[in-house]
Parts: structure tokens; C-alpha cells; sequence
């Protein structure tokens, strides 16, 4: 059976053994997710969320353990919240991209994790559960990276320190951070969890140039534990770590999916994601699916304001030149920074884009089975008309000028189409 992008149905247990209250909450519900139940998700900076996508942190690692926010009171009444079909403030990225029809991480963990429902029952009526079991993690043990992407910060690249310093002040800037209350904090509260976690999500910063990252691949391929589900956000710079290649290591994983974060192509994603060096970057995709044909690839663009104008010829470009499938497009709609966001852009410009991703949408439908890249353009045209944050653009200008300053560097040399944009500063 061809695997549907867009249906709810849970992956790993078959939807007659559901009671009728599991089906409900896993395929029908607009407000439950499981990820309360199996998950915590740490940021570098310590934050804890329950996902990484929330708006309302739970705790902080810098603070308490894993196991005390596990039951500490916004935890709790996140699930209480859940079990009652209640709306989370926290949760409103996920019901943005459901209500233009996108995939959004609450159904495709519902998905992914539904044979873990059976968890939800042993909630106490306080929200609490005795017992702590991460079956799928997102760890982001520090903020190390080695590019400097114009819509991320210091908080997720400690590239940016520098330019930050340079905008805002010494004051503002973010220094190198592990999650934590020291160094090995994090990692030494993970191994007892080792032997049956699921699957693993390795982001960053850049996790390819994370000590911890092979230090978890290494552990569990001593544990005998090689099932474990591996999947990535990386820029696919570099795929060797202190003479360490992740080739190698992931061919001791069957199940390994790797999304790279390429937004552009040439000199476009240079100054898009700063230091990006194109050639190297195709080259490494050419030795990942040499090296490693049994990963699942996708490239997975970030969608702003600054990449909209290229993004289906950039597609062509990786499937003409047979670096993915056409299906092998997983687009990620920028939600923030605001001044990035696509729905900034003024009416006639996004008309324009609209007649570009229909005519786009007719060569890939049929080369689209899984339908994930055919919905995320159909996503980006409805994301795009949604809203009209178009008294966003002055800011936008400032934040590239300011940025094009400090790095000697002209988004609109790279970018040319966004000359459309300069009468609206």
C-alpha cells in the first residue's frame, strides 16, 4: 500500500485494534497529540518544550531534571488539557498549519507514534504519570554551527554570536550554550533510556558537528539497539566529525531519514544560509545516497520571503540533475521570524507566485505519490493568501539591510526578484 501523506492513520498499529476513544483522539481530534506522553523536547538553551515547534515551555534543564518536569505542573495540565479536547495556547503552529491544510507535527506524530497511545492511560486525574519513558527524543545538546542562516539567531547558531553583537549589542548576544546544568548533564539523563527508545531526532545547531550526536549513535550500536528510528535536520555541510564519518556510522541503522535544510541553490543559498558552500553541499548528497542507498532523503527548504521567488525551480534543479525524486521535497513554511514569512508579501507579487506553484503543481502532481511535495505547495499558496502581513515589509528591509552590512553582503544582488519588494520599504 502506497503510504498517504495527508491521511491521520496511525502507522504501527492497525486501526481495528483502536478503542473507539484512541481513535478519536489520534485521527479525529483538532486538539490531542501523543507527545506529552513520550516526549520532551530540549532546547540549547535549556528550555524544555513539549515539542519543538510549542510556544509554552514546560521547565527548564538549567533548573530542574528531566524527571521533575516530567510531573511538574505545566506538563500535567498540558495532558489534563489534551484529555479534555482542550485548545494549547502553546500548540497554535500546529492549528495554523492545519487550518490551510498542511501536515502540521501534532498529526504526523499522531501517525508516527499512535501505538504508543495506551500511555494516555495511565495519566492520573491530575495529569501526572508514575512513570517516565522517552520513546522519542529531539535533544539539542547546544547551539553549535557552522553557518549562519538569516532567519535563525544565536540561540540555534553560534555562528551568529558575532553579527548579533554587531545589530543589537554585547548584551543581546547568545554565547555557545549546552542544555543542562553542566555539559554531560543532559547525556548522562538519557542512557537510562537508551535500551527502548524508539526514534531520535537529531537538530540543531548543526548535530553532524555535535560530540554528543556520535556519542548516541555509538552507545546504541553497542547496545545492540540499531532499530532505533534516526531522523535529521541538517545543512549537509559536512559529514565528517574529528575523523568520524557519519556514513559509516549510519550504515549500522536501517531506519535512517535525513531532511536537509537547503533553501536555494548557488549563490542564492551562499546568502540565504551564509557560508553555504554549494558545490560541496551537492557533492555530499551525491556520496550520502552512493555511500548509504538505504536512507530516506528529502530536502527540506525553510519557505521565507527570501526564497519563495526560486523555490519550484529549485526543485527541478535537484530532480533534473537526479539529486532527489521529485516526491522528495518536504517544505517547511516559515512561521517566524514575522518579517520573513511569505504572507508578507503585497497582493499582485503573491498573485504572481500563486500562477507560478499551480503550473508547477500540474508537472509534479503525477510524479508525487506520497503527495508530501504536491501538499506543501498547495500549503504555501494557501499560507501565503491567509493572512496579510504585508505592513511587515519595511521591517523586512531593515533586517536584511542590517545584516547585509555587517556581512559585506546584497540579498538583492543573490536574490534579484525582490526588486519587486523595494517599493513597499
Amino acid at each position: 500500500m502506497t503510504y498517504n501523506w495527508k491521511d491521520r492513520i496511525p502507522l504501527h498499529i492497525k486501526e481495528k485494534d483502536l478503542t473507539d476513544d484512541e481513535r478519536y483522539k489520534l485521527i479525529e481530534s483538532a486538539v490531542f497529540c501523543i507527545l506529552p506522553w513520550i516526549h520532551m523536547s530540549i532546547e540549547p538553551s535549556g528550555k524544555i518544550l513539549p515539542c519543538c515547534i510549542s510556544k509554552g515551555p514546560v521547565g527548564s534543564s538549567k533548573e530542574k531534571s528531566l524527571k521533575e518536569i516530567w510531573n511538574d505542573t505545566p506538563m500535567r495540565e498540558l495532558r489534563r488539557a489534551m484529555l479534555a479536547d482542550q485548545r494549547v495556547p502553546g500548540c497554535r503552529d500546529c492549528y495554523e498549519h492545519e487550518s490551510v491544510g498542511t501536515k502540521s507535527l501534532r498529526n504526523g506524530c499522531n501517525k508516527a507514534y499512535g501505538h504508543l497511545i495506551k500511555n494516555a492511560d495511565f495519566t492520573d486525574p491530575g495529569g501526572a504519570l508514575s512513570e517516565m519513558k522517552l520513546y522519542y527524543w529531539d535533544v539539542r545538546f547546544s547551539n553549535i554551527c557552522n553557518l549562519k542562516c538569516r532567519m535563525c539567531s544565536s540561540s540555534y547558531s553560534s555562528r551568529w554570536q558575532e553579527d548579533e553583537a554587531k545589530i543589537y549589542g554585547k548584551n543581546n548576544t547568545v554565547t555557545i550554550q549546552h542544555a543542562g546544568r553542566h555539559e554531560d548533564d543532559i547525556w548522562e539523563q538519557l542512557q537510562e533510556h537508551l535500551p527502548y527508545v524508539e526514534s531520535i531526532y537529531f537538530a540543531g545547531g548543526e548535530p553532524l558537528l555535535m560530540e554528543e550526536h556520535y556519542r548516541i549513535l555509538k552507545s546504541l550500536i553497542d547496545l545492540g539497539n540499531t532499530k532505533v528510528h534516526l531522523t535529521y535536520a541538517t545543512n549537509l555541510t559536512k559529514l565528517e566529525f574529528k575523523n568520524q564519518s557519519i556514513l559509516d556510522l549510519w550504515k549500522h541503522f536501517p531506519k535512517v531519514g535525513v531532511n536537509a535544510s537547503l533553501d536555494d541553490m548557488g549563490e542564492r543559498a551562499a546568502v540565504i544560509r551564509t557560508i553555504t558552500d554549494w558545490t560541496q553541499v551537492e557533492q555530499n548528497l551525491r556520496d550520502l545516497k552512493r555511500e548509504c542507498p538505504h536512507i530516506y532523503f528529502t530536502v527540506g527548504p525553510t519557505v521565507t520571503a527570501m526564497n519563495v521567488w526560486n523555490i519550484c525551480r529549485f526543485h527541478r534543479h535537484l530532480v533534473d540533475q537526479d539529486l532527489i525524486l521529485a516526491e522528495e521535497f518536504n517544505i517547511n513554511i516559515l512561521q517566524g521570524p514575522s518579517e520573513f514569512r511569505i504572507d508578507i508579501l503585497p497582493m499582485p507579487i503573491k498573485q504572481q507566485l500563486q500562477q507560478e506553484i499551480e503550473q508547477h503543481l500540474e508537472w509534479l502532481r503525477p510524479l508525487d505519490p506520497v503527495q508530501r511535495a504536491t501538499t506543501g505547495f498547495e500549503s504555501m499558496i494557501n499560507f501565503m493568501m491567509a493572512t496579510d502581513n504585508s505592513s511587515q515589509i519595511p521591517q523586512f528591509w531593515k533586517k536584511v539591510e542590517s545584516i547585509d552590512e555587517i556581512r559585506s553582503e546584497r540579498l538583492l544582488d543573490a536574490v534579484p526578484e525582490l526588486e519587486a519588494l523595494t517599493q513597499y520599504r
